[in-house]
């Protein structure tokens, strides 16, 4: 897109080569030990077409050299006179000085890819739905089926991809029917969770919260979009998360979904309004929660999600006016119906 998405964390043949270069570096990769892409591989938990452009971006370095059948070696760093090339790298660390370098405790690999999966998918449900391909996701992301299985799951958990009657997976359209809906969910399930929360908020929670908010508004120049993102999430998120029932936040993380895509939403809206208009209105619940007026609190916690859903659509046609998505192989528009 004009300004797309994509690019927002390491990909996973950065991270492979990257790590890979530091021990080659601090002398744990030795020069003369042999790297392979099934080696590389299995030890990141990639497939082996990251594995293979990570070693390729090695060669272009200069720290390792191609050597037959066997793959690489490394050419940089110290080895004894004499002795012998060392063994390929298994698939986990192979030694306690690799366990002990925290630059190579890499996150399971759906993990890595996931936030650029996420922010690929929702910018793009302000303009339509979209059918996500399993298969294709997973091969334009040099991953394997498992993984791509994994992020799927994960959206789905968060609120962002469902599957239809025939159990093909899908994103919906952030159209004014869905985020009534959404929001419809919210105010009947979020006052239940912040009444039964209330008694059990830790000490000094509201305080800070509060403390947060007061500095957002007080600020002398626009709330920045990972500020309001996080605003968000202390009030819907943290706090209600001490309601102590698990079902319940279950129930209230699929209407969420909103959530994840405000933090997308916030970044191209600053300026629509002169000030953010919800930070007053996360105040008043605060505020009421400190005079110990629950009643009133869940009150406020309604109207404030009354109003946003008409803001909410205000972004979303706002977006929707400027932004224009690359193609995404393993996306494909779904008509409106």
């Amino acid at each position: 897109m004009g300004s797309s998405a994509s690019g927002i964390a390491p990909k996973l043949y950065q991270r492979a080569r990257d790590a890979l270069a530091s021990e080659i570096a601090g002398g744990a990769l030795a020069a003369g030990m042999r790297l392979t892409e099934s080696g590389v591989a299995g030890r990141f938990g990639i497939s082996r077409a990251p594995a293979r452009q990570a070693l390729a971006e090695l060669q272009r370095l200069g720290l390792v050299r191609k050597a037959g059948a066997r793959g690489y070696e490394v050419v940089a760093g110290d080895r004894p006179p004499g002795s012998e090339p060392g063994p390929e790298p298994e698939a986990g660390p192979a030694d306690p000085q690799q366990t002990a370098d925290p630059r190579i405790h890499f996150l399971s690999s759906w993990e890595l890819i996931y936030p650029q999966i996420e922010i690929e998918i929702v910018s793009r449900t302000s303009l339509a739905g979209w059918r996500i391909n399993e298969a294709m996701l997973a091969k334009h992301h040099g991953v394997s089926r498992t993984v791509a299985r994994d992020v799927v799951a994960r959206l789905q958990q968060r609120g962002i991809a469902r599957k239809d009657d025939r159990g093909r997976w899908y994103a919906p359209a952030l159209t004014a029917k869905h985020i009534d809906e959404l929001y419809e969910l919210r105010w009947v399930l979020e006052p239940l969770a912040l009444e039964k929360a209330f008694p059990l908020l830790p000490e000094g929670l509201l305080l800070r919260l509060r403390s947060h908010v007061e500095s957002a508004i007080a600020s002398a120049s626009p709330t920045e979009a990972e500020t309001l993102d996080a605003l968000e999430q202390e009030l819907h998120v943290e706090l209600l998360g001490y309601c102590g029932n698990d079902s319940l936040m279950r129930a209230i993380s699929l209407p969420q979904a909103l959530l994840v895509a405000h933090h997308f939403l916030y970044r191209w809206t600053s300026e629509l309004f002169d000030t953010e208009p919800f930070l007053p209105e996360h105040l008043d619940v605060i505020d009421r929660l400190l005079a110990d007026d629950i009643g009133g609190a869940k009150e406020a916690l309604v109207r404030h999600l009354q109003i946003s859903r008409e803001r909410a659509m205000r972004r979303i046609q706002a977006v929707a006016s400027v932004i224009s998505p690359d193609a995404l192989p393993y996306l494909e528009r779904l008509d409106a119906t």
